[in-house]
């Protein structure tokens, strides 16, 4: 069964680079028929807060990225030292004791060198009785996994054929001198554990799928099929990691940006495919193709959600808006026609309530000096009420017919004058909705 996670570390709020990586693993997993699994890396006592945990949940229903099962990694962690014991025993594990001024030193001599900076592997060399001298001054050491020095080769679902060099590539350090295990080992346990088939994530993680990739056969796991996306970046190119503070969904969500919006983009951005709305999350599973991404960084800028989530409020009917409705006060008997009328002229939701609020109580007339006469010959051949779909057409052509005003100079003004707006709905649809006119 095809099997994918997103695994978020509750320190914060889901930002859209996030939603990228849950996407597309979503959407493999969906398309497949198969499982998605929510994996909270909450391994960090200090910064992984339950609020954050409730928080990435909610952001993710919000969306309707419904996954299959919750794991929390803090409730792994017997299994996890399982797995060090079972690498220890291989000789694939072992302790070292620098300190990061001895590391960075290390790093720096061999830059001077002109060698790559990779870790020298003094700890592999220590003798028991130099183990035991350093545990007793310095307190339990880091633990490192050892890599076998050979090349590393796979298939990327994005980028094709990578391969590198374990030569190139530091021992990687799996658990801390604290005992907190890090990142990696614990990825490697669950991905094995529950039997993850497709991996997609970041390109910056391409070094940590090299290093993964042995973990895993040590370990007697199956690999998985990985593929790493490109980055986001600004509207101009610039790092996006500065802007994440107003790019999280929660902020996203504050500014009336719709779910399915913000999953239409996400879902095409840095494909070969045209970024098109997608109504249901059916459509959207159907249409996605992990082939069809390229590797380029790829440019986001939130402006682009703000026309897309336009039309998709242009395309609920009635039926899913009657409640909203019904809560800004929307009378059941006109609301129909009143969502007919202003659905085409909201960029989100929050505008309903301005547009009801012109039909309720009117609009502040806005008349240029130029046009003060026309409009109050207007005002004198204006219809009594009630008004209906005719009347604007009634009106206008006997405004043109009195004035001798057509197009643009005739209906123009008469709209300002009326709503105080230079746009929005269909005049002829608008007028029997207004219950006020201050003209």
């Amino acid at each position: 069964m095809t099997t994918t996670r997103f695994a978020p570390s509750p320190t914060g709020y889901i930002h859209i680079g996030n939603l990228r990586t849950a996407l597309f693993n979503y959407l493999i997993a969906r398309k497949a028929g198969g499982q998605f699994i929510l994996r909270l890396d909450d391994t960090d006592p200090e910064r992984s807060k339950q609020e954050y945990a409730d928080a990435i949940m909610e952001d993710l229903e919000w969306l309707g990225l419904t996954w299959d099962r919750v794991e929390k990694q803090s409730e792994r962690l017997a299994r996890y030292e399982a797995a060090a014991d079972e690498l220890r025993a291989s000789g694939r594990l072992y302790e070292c004791f620098e300190t990061p001024v001895e590391l960075d030193l290390k790093r720096k001599k061999q830059l001077n060198m002109g060698k790559p900076p990779v870790y020298d592997r003094s700890g592999l060399n220590l003798s028991d009785a130099e183990r035991e001298a350093l545990r007793s001054e310095r307190g339990n050491g880091h633990w490192r996994f050892r890599l076998d020095l050979e090349r590393i080769e796979w298939h990327d679902g994005i980028l094709g054929d990578l391969s590198i060099d374990a030569a190139s590539v530091s021992d990687p350090v799996l658990i801390r001198g604290d005992g907190q295990f890090l990142y990696t080992p614990a990825s490697v346990c669950d991905d094995i554990d529950f039997g993850i088939t497709h991996v997609v994530r970041g390109s910056d993680h391409v070094t940590n799928t090299a290093t993964q990739i042995q973990i895993i056969k040590a370990l007697g796991g199956t690999v998985p099929e990985f593929a790493h996306h490109s980055l986001l970046t600004g509207p101009q190119g610039e790092a996006l990691s500065k802007r994440l503070g107003t790019l999280s969904l929660r902020d996203l969500r504050a500014q009336g940006l719709e779910p399915m919006a913000i999953l239409s983009h996400m879902a095409r951005l840095g494909s070969s495919d045209p970024i098109e709305l997608r109504t249901g999350m059916d459509e959207l599973i159907e249409g996605f193709d992990l082939s069809k991404f390229g590797s380029a960084p790829t440019k986001f800028d939130v402006e682009d959600l703000r026309p897309l989530t336009a039309k998709y409020i242009g395309t609920l009917p009635y039926e899913t808006m009657a409640a909203q409705l019904a809560e800004i006060g929307v009378p059941a008997d006109i609301a129909p026609a009143f969502w007919e009328a202003v659905r085409g002229n909201l960029e989100t939701r929050a505008d309903i309530a301005d547009w009801w609020a012109l039909c309720r109580d009117g609009a502040e007339p806005l008349i240029e000096p130029e046009d003060a006469e026309f409009v109050t010959t207007a005002k004198a051949l204006l219809p009594a009420t009630p008004w209906d779909t005719t009347t604007w057409g009634v009106w206008t052509k006997a405004v043109k017919a009195e004035t001798g005003r057509k197009g643009k100079g005739l209906f123009m003004p008469l709209r300002k004058a009326l709503t105080g707006m230079q746009h929005g709905p269909d005049m002829s649809r608008l007028m029997p909705l207004l219950a006020k006119v201050n003209l």
